[in-house]
């Protein structure tokens, strides 16, 4: 697996999105992705009770620590690289997280519209 360019959403470097907890499809601390990362773990978020709770509905629970896969389980305010059509399901659900748009990579751009990373921006 090779990670595609590190390029984000502003057409700059990729800057990291977290490394406490460590995110990322190659938990690299980057929202980089490659052919592999079906998910498109591509849009840098800070969580929110809300959309864990979502989440956790929609059967893809991120607050439980799952520790055979070092997963410490996310609280309100973390970082995370999330699935974009996740990203877009939760804001037709009005519950998006807050978007770092210089950590979300480009590859987003093919999911989610720029114009709402940016209303979503925080």
């Amino acid at each position: 697996m090779k990670p595609v360019q590190s390029v984000n959403v502003l057409g700059s470097a990729l800057a990291p999105c977290s490394t406490a907890p460590m995110t990322g499809f190659f938990r690299d601390g980057h929202c980089n992705t490659c052919a592999e990362d079906q998910g498109s773990h591509t849009v840098c978020v800070t969580v929110t009770a809300e959309f864990l709770a979502l989440s956790k509905y929609l059967g893809n629970d991120l607050s439980t620590p799952r520790p055979e896969y070092r997963f410490p389980g996310l609280k309100p305010g973390d970082r995370w690289c999330l699935c974009a059509a996740r990203f877009l399901q939760a804001h037709a659900e009005g519950c998006a997280p807050r978007v770092n748009l210089a950590a979300t990579h480009a590859r987003a751009l093919e999911i989610v519209p720029l114009d709402l990373l940016r209303a979503c921006a925080g």
